[in-house]
Parts: C-alpha cells; sequence; structure tokens
C-alpha cells in the first residue's frame, strides 16, 4: 500500500548524533555547508513521491518503505561510484550518508536491499508497460523547484552528447548468434527433444558445450562463415515451432534472425555484410544496445545527450534535460525532443539554442526558424565548398569563388518533375556546368554565417563539456555498469541530479558567511537545536528520575529477597 514519507522525524532520546558526538564533532556534523546537510535540504527534500502511487496496491498490503529514501540512495550511490553492498554498508553505519538520507537515529533501518531492487524493477516495469519514466520525472519535477528556487533564466541552453557503452561484451557476428541460441536453448531445455530432431542437436553440440567466444578461438573465419551457414536452417525450425510464444529469449532470436538470415522458398541463407543494418542487435543480453563511431570512438550501448541553461546573468546553470537513446541515433535527432523537455521543465520558452555540429539538420533549422530560436553553431559538420554565395534573393543568385574572388553568376533552371526543388546552373573554374539546388544554396548561407558569428557566441557552447565529463565522471572506460535503455535512462537523471546538487551547493557556499554559524536550517535540525539548548533542564530532570525509578527498584528487589 502506498504510504508517503513524513517530513519529521522523532527523534529518539538515546540513539541520535546529538547525545552521542562530542562538541567539536557536532559542530561539523550541523555544517550547513556540508555536503550532507545541502543534499537534503536542496535535493532529497523536494522529491515529490505521488506520481510512485500506481507502482502500489491502492486496497491492501503493507506500507511501503519509504520512496524519497530509496532515491536518494539511487543519488548517492551514482554520485561517489559505489557498489550495491558498499551502498548499504556506508547507508546502514555511516552517520554523515544517514544524515544525507535524513535518518537521524541510529537504530532506524534503511530499505532492505530487496525493497530497493523490487522499487527499481517496478519503475522499469511501469516504462516496459508504455508509460513515463517516473525517475525522469522526478528530475525534472526537482530540477524545475530549484530554477524557480533561485531564479534561473532557462530561456539560453546549450547542448552536448555522450556515447555510452553498455556492460556487454564486443560480439562478432558468429559469437552474436550463438550467445542467443545459447540463451534459448536454455530456456527451452524441457522441449528439446520435442523441438530438434537428432540431427539438429549435433548441429548445436557446440553451443550446448562451449562459450561463443571459446569457439571463435579455435575457428578459422571460413569456419566461422560454414557455422553461421548451418545454425540458419536449425534456428528456423526453432522459431516455427515456437511461433505464438511470449518468452522473450525467443523473441530476440527472432529478431537475430531476421537481421542476419533471409528466407526464400523455405531456404535459408545467411545475408551478406553489406546487407546488414546498421541498428541490427548487438548483444542479447542487452537487446537495447546499437554500435555507433563517433570520431575515433566506438561504441556499442547508448547515446546520453544533455541540455543546460548558459545564460551569463544566472547565479548558477543547471542540467535542464537528459535523454537516452541507443547509440546508432544521430545527435540531429534529439534537439527538437530536448528542447521541448528543457521548455516543460522550465516554463520557459527557449531562445537561444548553442550546439556543435551534430545537431545541424535541414529539419532543426526550420523547426528554429519556426520558433525563433536562434540556432547557434559552433562549427559545421560539412566541408567547406569554393564557392560562397555572393547574393541570393530567393530568385537570382550569384556565387563567388573564395579563391580568385570572382563572382560567378547563374541561371535558375526548373526540372521537369513538379515536385523537386529550383536550382541554378553556373560555369566552374574548370569550366564544367554544375548546379546548385536551394537546400544547398541555404547549407551554404548557414556556413557563412555560422563562420561570420562572433567568437564569443560560438564559445558559449564549450562550458558543456564540462558537464558531459561530469556526467561519466565513474565511468572512465566509456562503459557504463547497466544494460537495457530504461536502466540508463534512470542512471542518467539520477547523475544529472547529483550534478545539479553539487552546482548548488557551490553557490551557496560562495554566499555563506567566512565564520558560519553551525545551527542548520532545516526545521527538523532547528528542533534539535532547541532540543538541546533550551531543555537541559527537562534532560536533568528525566535524568534524576529514571536513577530515583533504578535505585528505588533494585531496594524493593533487594528487601524481597
Amino acid at each position: 500500500m502506498f504510504k508517503k514519507t513524513k517530513n519529521e522525524q522523532q527523534l529518539n532520546l538515546f540513539s541520535n548524533a546529538y547525545g552521542l558526538l562530542s562538541k567539536k564533532a557536532l559542530v561539523i556534523y550541523n555544517d550547513e555547508n556540508s555536503w550532507h546537510n545541502q543534499f537534503r535540504m536542496n535535493t532529497l527534500s523536494k522529491i515529490d513521491e505521488e506520481p510512485f502511487r500506481p507502482l502500489f496496491c491502492q486496497v491492501n498490503g503493507a506500507p511501503n518503505a519509504s520512496i524519497r529514501l530509496s532515491i536518494g540512495m539511487m543519488i548517492i550511490k551514482e554520485a561517489h561510484g559505489l557498489s550495491d553492498s558498499q551502498l548499504f554498508e556506508r547507508c546502514q553505519f555511516d552517520i554523515v550518508y544517514r544524515s544525507a538520507l535524513g535518518i537521524f537515529n541510529f537504530d532506524a533501518p534503511i530499505p532492505a536491499a530487496s525493497t530497493y531492487y523490487l522499487l527499481r524493477q517496478r519503475i522499469v516495469e511501469w516504462e516496459k508497460a508504455g508509460n513515463e519514466n517516473l525517475i525522469e520525472k522526478v528530475f525534472s519535477q526537482v530540477t524545475h523547484d530549484q530554477i524557480i528556487q533561485f531564479k534561473i533564466n532557462g530561456k539560453k541552453v546549450r547542448i552536448d552528447s555522450k556515447l555510452l557503452g553498455s556492460n556487454i561484451a564486443w560480439l562478432s557476428r558468429y559469437e552474436l548468434i550463438h550467445e542467443t541460441v545459447r540463451l534459448v536453448l536454455r530456456e527451452i531445455k524441457d522441449d528439446i527433444d520435442k523441438v530438434l530432431s537428432d540431427s539438429d542437436k549435433l548441429e548445436l553440440q557446440e553451443i550446448f558445450e562451449e562459450t561463443a567466444s571459446t569457439v571463435s578461438y579455435y575457428s578459422t573465419t571460413e569456419e566461422l562463415k560454414d557455422k553461421i551457414i548451418k545454425l540458419g536452417p536449425v534456428i528456423y525450425r526453432i522459431l516455427k515451432y515456437y511461433k505464438d510464444s511470449s518468452i522473450s529469449s525467443i523473441e530476440t532470436l527472432r529478431n537475430v534472425f531476421e537481421e542476419n538470415y533471409e528466407v526464400i522458398d523455405e531456404i535459408v541463407n545467411p545475408l551478406s555484410k553489406e546487407a546488414l543494418k546498421s541498428d541490427r542487435i548487438e548483444s542479447p543480453h542487452d537487446t537495447d544496445s546499437r554500435f555507433r563511431k563517433k570520431g575515433t570512438t566506438q561504441a556499442k550501448g547508448f547515446s546520453v545527450n544533455i541540455i543546460e541553461t548558459c545564460d551569463k546573468d544566472n547565479p548558477l546553470d543547471l542540467i535542464t534535460s537528459t535523454i537516452v537513446a541507443p547509440a546508432n541515433v544521430s545527435d540531429c535527432y534529439f534537439f527538437q525532443e530536448a528542447i521541448e523537455a528543457t521548455q516543460e521543465t522550465t516554463n520557459q520558452k527557449v531562445e537561444t539554442a548553442n550546439v556543435d555540429g551534430g545537431y545541424y539538420s535541414k529539419d532543426n533549422v526550420k523547426y528554429c526558424n519556426e520558433n525563433e530560436i536562434d540556432f547557434i553553431l559552433s562549427d559545421f559538420p560539412a566541408p567547406a565548398s569554393r564557392y560562397d554565395i555572393h547574393y541570393f534573393d530567393g530568385e537570382k543568385l550569384e556565387l563567388i569563388d573564395t579563391q580568385t574572388n570572382v563572382i560567378i553568376p547563374t541561371n535558375k533552371t526548373q526540372s521537369r518533375k513538379t515536385t523537386s526543388e529550383p536550382s541554378w546552373s553556373y560555369i566552374d573554374a574548370e569550366g564544367k556546368k554544375r548546379s546548385i539546388t536551394k537546400h544547398q544554396v541555404e547549407t551554404r548561407l548557414l556556413r557563412q554565417a555560422v563562420r561570420e558569428r562572433p567568437k564569443e557566441d560560438k564559445i558559449v557552447r564549450n562550458n558543456v563539456e564540462a558537464s558531459i565529463f561530469q556526467l561519466g565522471y565513474h565511468y572512465r572506460s566509456n562503459k557504463s555498469r547497466y544494460r537495457g535503455l530504461i536502466k540508463h535512462k534512470i542512471w542518467a537523471s539520477v547523475r544529472c541530479l547529483w550534478v545539479n546538487f553539487r552546482r548548488i551547493m557551490k553557490y551557496l557556499i560562495g554566499l555563506a558567511p567566512k565564520d558560519p554559524s553551525p545551527a542548520l536550517n532545516s526545521k527538523i535540525n532547528a528542533g534539535i537545536e532547541s532540543f538541546n539548548k533550551d531543555n537541559l533542564i527537562f534532560d536533568y530532570i528525566f535524568i534524576c528520575l529514571i536513577s530515583f525509578f533504578a535505585i528505588f527498584t533494585c531496594n524493593l528487589v533487594e528487601n524481597r529477597l
């Protein structure tokens, strides 16, 4: 049954830090500039638990553990790069971590590991059912409150992306097929005799007994190609037998088969290397990950895009949106979604977007023109042409040779196809007749505009590289601990919550006086300070009563004996 976390705790007189720590340690513990106090006040306390209500039974059952506490643990885990065992150990025994989570009594329990994992599982299943990602919603809601609190202008933004490898091994084509079949055979081991003939079992003997890497190690390239050919018909018969099966491994095998084989008149043949799709499955252990090469970086995983504010008058800049997609999705496809998401978070219209050349596309330029967004590119993705646009009014077009500064006239031509865009023909420096379309004209005009932009406008985007670095700080090899798109969405949102918190914390410490008072601003700690300072007489009387009662009880027992 769903139950919200109480905002205030009742302190246990004998098991809280204020009765056990020394005066010096208590001053440090209460320092409002300490990360644990700042985190509790500026991030944890802002989490709204209401969106998680549908994950729990509304009629009966035991109350859920604190959702706010579990999400706080997720943030702390990604903040410090902890393993799960390290996370639970520190939250159980470290009073600083417990303070960050709002646990002040030493005897207060933290959520059990099973409860923590169950919440994460329910969040994943909720999105798989077609609903929104609840952790992304938490990020948007908390960031919205922080933007209002610190009066941040979200009209100017900058965007960048990062490739992140999934927690999977790099598999060759044969290894992918081998491992996928191996997973299926584990699932259908009770039906093996019904599905496979003796000859099929003989064909799959290697897969039953050895891993894909072992087979690949002692096989030549030609032998592996032969194995791929022989496996095709066997896989086809398995899929025909389980035609209507909903087993996830069978569905994965079906997708891998369709991406690597073709069936013509019941004859199965492997596709040629050239016919393989770029968005094919890369591992049966993570069917969401895809391959991409970006410059010198190669990844089998996901692309993470972040967008943050960048107005020079802001007291600080915050990440306002994070979008995760398979790695094969180009950066330009994130742009419009990122702008819409950040406008929803900030509740402000974006007026300026600073991006690199990877976000350029005809659709994005059109989108910016329609929505009056200043689209600032720091560079251009394609190489420059020898001929720039000297004059263009929509009809008349003149080019200029950048090497000789000679103006070249053009003649407008119209294709016989009514759907084609207009073009202009001209004679280049070598005497050859060439043509240029309207789209190419607009692209060159944009390139010239990018080149003529003041350097101060273009370098605004550069600082978002620091945010990308912090996002993947604990993954220096660019390979995450997780598998699956949804889990990477959770990771990205949680990590960005921490990055935003650190920026807020540094900003507030910069505003704090040089000799800050140890008193905390939160209601809980204000009550604790009051309890310790203003109720010493009550403490003394209470202890005297306890002592008197103990002595009286001992005397009574002694007299009876």
